[in-house]
């Protein structure tokens, strides 16, 4: 069975990108490289990148591309990517995407997970985050048994900034404008495939399988 090594996921917000990149990378044993989480940690850490990457954050904005570029050609630089890898988050523009080529970064598969507005509002708007271990649940989805706290450790939960209804659907004028061409882009490089986003994470996950392995 050939499996292909170098894929990245693409899709607006909501469309479960992190999630099946996780599934995906942990299946075919490879690395998964979520900027959203290289970002996270920084801005946890309050390290200057984290410093400057929050304010675009918070605001539903993409952090620029001279933040990221920098972050991710220095991540796929390590020994660990060697095999393969799976990037989430990266690239979103135009110009992230042409640098990752320029680098000499190959791309086996361009994995876009479509998702309408409306259901990706309703997946991110109705997150809610534990401020102990950051644990993940929804109001309308995955509740926790009770209402505001977290079934894991018996923390607060809170609604994220970045999660809230007028953030995320500015998340997605964003996504249209600047990261919707990429679908052209790697459509032309002959590598882009389509999954529907709206079914169940069974089955988006059983059409990337067969995607990966063709």
């Amino acid at each position: 069975m050939s499996v292909m090594t170098r894929i990245i996921f693409l899709g607006p917000p909501g469309a479960g990108k992190g999630t099946q990149a996780q599934i995906a990378a942990e299946k075919y044993g490879l690395l998964h490289v979520s900027t959203g989480d290289i970002l996270r940690d920084n801005v946890k850490r309050g390290t200057d990148i984290g410093k400057q990457a929050k304010k675009y954050m918070d605001a539903g904005q993409l952090v620029p591309d001279n933040i990221l570029i920098d972050i991710i050609k220095d991540r796929l630089a390590q020994p660990d990517c060697k095999k393969g890898f799976i990037l989430d988050g990266f690239p979103r523009t135009l110009a992230q995407a042409e640098a990752l080529s320029e680098a000499g970064v190959a791309v086996d598969v361009a994995l876009n997970i479509d998702l309408s507005d409306d259901e990706a509002v309703t997946r991110i708007s109705g997150r809610r985050t534990c401020k102990s271990c950051s644990a993940i649940y929804h109001v309308k989805y995955q509740p926790p048994k009770a209402e505001g706290v977290c079934d894991a450790c018996g923390g607060e939960l809170y609604h994220r900034d970045d999660d809230k209804e007028g953030t995320v659907r500015n998340r997605l004028k964003v996504y249209k404008e600047l990261t919707e061409p990429l679908l052209k882009y790697y459509s032309d490089e002959g590598v882009l495939r389509n999954v529907d986003g709206s079914r169940s994470r069974e089955e988006i996950s059983e059409d990337i399988y067969k995607i990966v392995e063709e």
